[in-house]
């Protein structure tokens, strides 16, 4: 027997047996990679990517591709302190720089990955349009969610759920003062903006990976959102430049275990310094804004 085992190593597969298929890991869904956001950085700050040329430092302007070098540095000095990024794609657009949009998106994923993109564009349109929309956002700019309008209603919104671990974020409770126009229409002796966050918590909701809306100047009404659709993540514009409460707005967004929102800032944050120090004011503004948040939760 000794015979017939020399020269056969015990650490060799069995003869005929294929070795164990290397081990994949899943594609996450966005809420899942906001969830581990939320913990890795101890963090409900989305830092939104609002570039005016006309702002930006001087020592940057005459750069061909100033829009991206700007962002990039913003992105840099604030990850530490973000859950998530908000590039507003008619900042880009306006200014043909859609491709340096596409190399920003591409350099988060990159440099700072886990951090989620939510590209806000706020599309609103028919099906076979949406599907179009849908693959910009998701295929042409690699986003891991998109603002969507659901005025149109669940079959404009169908082909950016088909996208099962892409994040949809409706737009609910807006934070400009008009949004009241339509949002506070009486249906059934509710105000519409429920009527949204009821059906986006339940039957638009096919991939699990919907959010809403809030505006920060209108805390009762994101009191009252979290009320209908338990721990749902919202997105939260309107602290900063735009004057919400933060107090107010964490109080009454988070969830049981102080987490829940995205909570916007861009301007105050990308802004706060102009000079060739820009990104270090930037992720002292972004820090300070994260602490503050903290301090309420």
């Amino acid at each position: 027997m000794s015979a017939l085992l020399e020269g056969i190593s015990l650490e060799s597969p069995a003869v005929g047996i294929p070795p164990p298929e290397p081990r994949r890991n899943p594609v996450m869904t966005f809420t899942e990679v906001l969830n581990a956001a939320w913990t890795r950085n101890n963090s409900l700050l989305c830092v939104g990517l609002d570039p005016e040329p006309s702002r930006i430092p001087a020592h940057l302007q005459a750069q061909p591709d100033a829009i991206f070098e700007f962002c990039r540095q913003i992105v840099d000095a604030t990850a530490p302190y973000a859950c998530a990024f908000k590039p507003q794609i008619a900042y880009f657009a306006a200014h043909r720089a859609e491709e340096q949009l596409e190399r920003l998106i591409a350099h988060i994923h990159a440099d700072h990955p886990g951090l989620p993109v939510i590209l806000d564009a706020k599309r609103g349109d028919i099906g076979s349009t949406a599907e179009q929309y849908a693959r910009e956002a998701f295929e042409r700019y690699r986003a891991d969610a998109v603002t969507v309008n659901p005025y149109m209603g669940f079959d404009s919104l169908e082909p950016y759920l088909a996208h099962a671990e892409k994040g949809v974020v409706v737009l609910c409770r807006t934070s400009n003062p008009g949004g009241s126009d339509l949002q506070f229409l009486d249906v059934d002796g509710k105000p519409l903006y429920q009527t949204v966050a009821r059906l986006a918590a339940g039957p638009w909701n096919t991939s699990g990976q919907i959010s809403l809306v809030v505006g920060a100047t209108f805390p009762a009404e994101i009191a009252a959102v979290r009320s209908i659709v338990g721990d749902m993540p919202l997105l939260i514009p309107g602290v900063g430049a735009q004057g919400g409460d933060v107090e107010a707005t964490v109080k009454a967004g988070r969830t049981a275990n102080g987490t829940g929102m995205m909570i916007n800032s861009s301007r105050a944050i990308i802004y706060a310094g102009r000079d060739e120090h820009f990104a270090a004011a930037a992720a002292a503004a972004a820090q300070n804004t994260r602490d503050s948040i903290n301090a309420y939760r």
